[in-house]
């Protein structure tokens, strides 16, 4: 039998009995349970030392997120142990909130917003919109293509753009390699990034890429914060825009002055947070723990 634990007893309950597999719930805020659990699953979102407990359980060997970043998990995972995300599982969610950046920037909506709250009815102008705009996917991976995918219907051109050049999909006709944004971005009226949290990753949207585009260019982030240079992006407000649901720091503290730069709109880290997240996670847990449980390769592994 395999020795699984759960997070808490709701994701055990919801996952429910799988031949094979013995559960047990272990909150890694509180003690380990005695059993030798083998299959960690993490807290969604769970931050580094909610993690690091398991290398503490010499028979855990497998860790399984629920989260498809995976940052915050690797420089604790013990050597040997096996690494798991969530990829797939928050696709739509997420690629639903950059859509929703994107049109409430475009279309004004946080000045609405704004507007609403002090009853005041703003004079109309014609403002960007979506139709005809030229739409940079920095990032295009699985999450990427939901993204596009959504994109189509809106009229847009799109490109996308990945750590190397490949070959189309049935969304484009090809995919750029990262080495071509120079080229690429000061054409671009929306840069969208879906980049992880890699020290490759780490501040590629800085001074330089920011000062290449385009006056009024909506700049979103709904990949990791530490992608967009904060305080560069700081220096381009009022001629960019920005619609970030990741930021560097994160939480954003409360006196933060990107809070109050015009033409920028933050979310809190909301992307994959829907009620299509626990259905959708339930079935890739009963999926990756059938595996697990009679020995064959599981799903989305990230690193061994």
């Amino acid at each position: 039998m395999l020795t699984v634990s759960f997070p808490d007893q709701t994701w055990l309950d919801d996952v429910g009995p799988i031949e094979g597999v013995t559960p047990v719930v272990w909150d890694p805020t509180q003690p380990p349970p005695e059993e030798d659990v083998e299959v960690f699953v993490a807290p969604y979102m769970a931050p580094s030392e909610q993690i690091e407990p398991v290398g503490g359980k010499p028979s855990v060997r497998f860790v399984q997120l629920l989260s498809a970043g995976h940052d915050a998990a690797l420089p604790v995972i013990p050597e040997g142990v096996a690494l798991a995300n969530a990829q797939g599982v928050h696709d739509a969610a997420t690629a639903e909130l950059a859509l929703t950046l994107v049109l409430a920037s475009q279309r004004g909506m946080d000045e609405f917003a704004a507007a609403q709250a002090k009853g005041e009815w703003l004079p109309r102008h014609f403002r960007p919109g979506l139709a005809d705009k030229r739409v940079l996917v920095l990032g295009y991976g699985s999450v990427g293509s939901a993204i596009v995918r959504r994109l189509a219907p809106f009229e847009v051109s799109v490109t996308a753009v990945a750590s190397r050049a490949r070959g189309g999909d049935d969304l484009v006709d090809r995919v750029h390699g990262i080495d071509e944004l120079p080229d690429l971005l000061p054409e671009q009226d929306i840069v969208i990034s879906v980049l992880p949290g890699t020290d490759a990753t780490t501040g590629i949207l800085g001074d330089g890429v920011l000062s290449s585009l385009a006056d009024d260019t909506l700049v979103v982030n709904v990949g990791r914060g530490p992608a967009l240079d904060t305080e560069a992006a700081l220096r381009h407000t009022g001629r960019l825009r920005f619609a970030l649901d990741v930021t560097d720091p994160e939480p954003l503290p409360s006196d933060h002055p990107l809070w109050s730069e015009p033409g920028v709109i933050i979310s809190p880290h909301t992307g994959g947070v829907t009620d299509a997240f626990r259905p959708r996670m339930v079935d890739l847990l009963r999926r990756q723990l059938r595996l697990l449980a009679v020995g064959e390769e599981p799903l989305n592994v990230v690193a061994r």
